[in-house]
């Protein structure tokens, strides 16, 4: 075999990359948009045409080799170059048109935020939006993303952008049964997130007071959660821009201080000058800003949010 032929590239190098970060060839197929048996071949062609061996393979997974993590250092030293090299390039585009990549989260898109994307679409039709629902920033910091919302506390220090607002949460219910509320929060049956949100304040909360114990339902999903609450399966607790619009669902009291976070919009240093994204940012900093009081759960929020809709002409999500 000729040296050309055994030398690395940059597929080879994106290979070693997916299977070190998701330690199965299902991860890393998943992440290269491969298939399981591509992902299996290419790494059986890559150890026989380098002749050396890369992957351990056991019952858990794929692990490197010590040549294996030689590359890898390689991988991660050439993705890191790629990717400012990118948004350098990016960051030179000054036209106020192109594509936005935006990542959210789910509770965000169905409430609030599609009616604003829809405002900023009309005044500037030469954008294109792509949204993905997210719960990390792991794809803004791998380039897959190049705007963030979230909620949270401070953001990475090599992100930058502006807090929009202060998102305040709540104790809710079905409302049907609102008035049947016992005084007892200990007596009532409730909705918890799952392990895969245990980041958020909430499961702290719960668990603080011991309601944890009453928990008779589980979900992944602040919108699962909502939805079973307007069943009347238990109580939940939710971001008040989320359950303030919705007619099905009761609020028990005012929102926990303790447990409000902030909303932050979040790009890259070089993207923050590039027209598209300065647009964008500064549409949704001022969008948001009028509809404050819901994000803050504030009780005009309601007719705050669908009076803003009303004159944009869209019609606010429940």
């Amino acid at each position: 075999m000729s040296n050309l032929e055994q030398r690395l590239k940059w597929e080879d190098l994106r290979l070693v990359l997916a299977i070190a970060r998701g330690g199965t060839l299902v991860a890393a197929a998943a992440e290269l948009r491969n298939s399981h048996p591509t992902v299996l071949r290419q790494a059986a062609q890559l150890e026989r045409r380098i002749g050396v061996r890369l992957f351990d393979r056991s019952r858990r997974g794929y692990v490197l080799t010590p040549a294996g993590e030689e590359i890898l250092g390689v991988a991660q030293r050439v993705e890191q170059d790629v990717e400012v090299l990118e948004r350098k390039l990016v960051g030179r585009d000054m036209r106020p048109a192109g594509l936005i990549r935006l990542t959210t989260v789910d509770s965000l898109l169905c409430g609030p935020l599609t009616p604003l994307l829809a405002a900023f679409r009309r005044q500037c039709p030469q954008i294109t939006l792509e949204v993905a629902s997210t719960r990390t920033m792991s794809s803004l910091s791998r380039r897959e993303a190049d705007v963030a919302l979230r909620a949270g506390g401070k953001p990475p220090e090599h992100l930058v952008g502006r807090k929009l607002a202060r998102i305040a949460v709540a104790i809710y219910r079905s409302r049907p049964r609102a008035r049947k509320l016992a005084v007892d929060l200990a007596a009532q049956d409730w909705l918890m997130p799952d392990d895969s949100l245990s980041h958020l304040a909430s499961v702290r909360w719960l668990e603080q007071k011991q309601l944890h114990r009453q928990a008779v339902f589980r979900a992944d999903s602040l919108l699962t959660l909502a939805q079973a609450a307007r069943s009347g399966m238990g109580l939940a607790i939710l971001p008040c821009y989320l359950a303030d619009p919705d007619p099905m669902l009761a609020r028990i009291g005012a929102p926990i201080d303790d447990l409000a976070g902030d909303l932050w919009l979040l790009t890259h240093p070089e993207l923050a000058r590039v027209a598209r994204i300065r647009t964008f940012m500064d549409s949704m900093h001022e969008q948001v800003s009028q509809v404050r009081p819901l994000f803050e759960g504030r009780t005009s929020a309601r007719a705050s949010v669908g009076g803003q809709a009303r004159r944009r002409g869209v019609t606010s999500a429940s």
